[in-house]
């Protein structure tokens, strides 16, 4: 039996108070926990810059443990600083598309043709708009795409801070 055959064991959740201790910068997953993969989204990544170079290969690495090898990554050339075309992790080639799904999403395959979308909440997202965006990405019954999510209100609407995503739209108008 060779490592890939070997069955993983299911990953633990956390509890939702160890989100509460993360400081802003520090880069965070969260997948969704049923295997039904019926909502618009997988899971949701919080990284620390625009630095894919930087940021990507602790993402693969975590998702390798608990999907198996990522082959390729599809990213809005827009969102990140430099998109190389592909980088070394761990001894593994991964491959980076450029594909127009905005800065809001990052596309993986595992394999051939197994599709992993994952909210990508912008680094600077305050902790409260952050969790806010990432629980409800990993709602297993989520219909509610990556841009929206991030464009929602944090807690009460009389008193909600925008999300980062919002606070850079008013800064370009």
């Amino acid at each position: 039996m060779t490592d890939s055959d070997t069955p993983r064991p299911a990953p633990l959740l956390l509890p939702d108070a160890i989100h509460q201790a993360v400081r802003p910068g520090t880069a965070v997953l969260r997948l969704e926990t049923t295997q039904s993969r019926t909502g618009l989204l997988d899971g949701a990544w919080w990284p620390r810059s625009k630095d894919i170079a930087a940021e990507l290969p602790a993402l693969i690495r975590v998702l390798v443990e608990y999907l198996g090898p990522i082959t390729r990554v599809g990213l809005d050339t827009e969102a990140w600083n430099v998109l190389p075309t592909r980088l070394l992790i761990d001894d593994r080639v991964v491959h980076l598309d450029s594909d127009p799904v905005g800065d809001d999403t990052v596309l993986l395959t595992r394999g051939d043709n197994d599709h992993f979308a994952l909210l990508v909440v912008p680094p600077d997202t305050t902790l409260d708009a952050a969790r806010t965006a990432m629980a409800q990405a990993v709602r297993a019954d989520n219909i509610t795409q990556a841009a929206q999510i991030l464009l929602a209100p944090v807690g009460d609407p009389g008193t909600a801070e925008p999300t980062a995503a919002r606070r850079r739209s008013r800064r370009l108008r």
